[in-house]
């Protein structure tokens, strides 16, 4: 749906459902937007997406989906959005797909999240267009030391951890990694369930190891989070 003759290439879906009890009356479920210029800077940034949420406020409630790219002088943008009612894998799945369509249909794109499970769930569906190798998938590391935490409550291992996802080499890694297993073989069982290019650095993260970029956005987004729908969608302009 192509909208606003003010801004053209502005690309927008809007999704109704039927107002209960009212056979011809529709009520708002959801939207996805974006902006055409941050879809050509996107073309010159690193293959890399951030996610976030951030949960809305105002009086009809709901969660704010966003998309956030940096290209390489460290600017940070976001580059879609969707108003969503609330963060499950068929709201995800509603994102994503136009996020793969419509701004970033480029082959070998990382993305970072937190470990979500409606999040996992909506990147790994069958004939996913988010699965290798059209596109690769990485975790917040910073999110992996709180479930590690969660699990194994050691504060000295989780510092291990941690320079285990930003070790340089392979020989760096294996040290590391050596030490978990040596302390609590339970704790590279736990991480052997994951691949290990989704929690370290393999090359495709550009060092980015947490969500920090997407955070950033999400911070200056606060003062948004009570608005009406189109106060917010205007925000996101400004």
């Amino acid at each position: 749906m192509l909208i606003d003759d003010t801004f053209v290439g502005t690309w927008v879906q809007l999704v109704t459902q039927s107002w209960p009890g009212a056979a011809d009356a529709v009520m708002f479920h959801r939207v996805f937007w974006m902006f055409p210029p941050c879809i050509k800077a996107f073309n010159h940034c690193k293959p890399l997406i951030s996610f976030d949420r951030t949960h809305l406020y105002g009086k009809y409630g709901g969660t704010l989906l966003m998309a956030i790219a940096q290209d390489g002088n460290a600017n940070i943008f976001p580059i879609a959005f969707a108003m969503v009612e609330g963060e499950t894998k068929e709201a995800w799945s509603f994102f994503l797909s136009y996020l793969r369509h419509h701004v970033t249909p480029q082959p070998g794109v990382l993305v970072i999240s937190d470990k979500h499970k409606s999040i996992d769930a909506a990147l790994n569906v069958d004939d996913s267009l988010w699965k290798p190798p059209h596109a690769f998938q990485a975790f917040c590391t910073r999110h992996i030391a709180s479930n590690f935490m969660t699990h194994f409550k050691n504060k000295d291992l989780k510092k291990v951890l941690i320079n285990a996802a930003y070790s340089k080499s392979q020989r760096e890694f294996t040290h590391y990694f050596g030490r978990l297993r040596g302390e609590n073989e339970a704790i590279t069982k736990w991480l052997e369930e994951m691949p290990r290019s989704q929690y370290a650095d393999e090359g495709r993260r550009f060092r980015h190891m947490t969500t920090n970029i997407s955070e950033c956005i999400n911070a200056v987004m606060k003062g948004s989070r009570n608005l009406p729908i189109t106060a917010l969608v205007k925000s996101t302009y400004f």
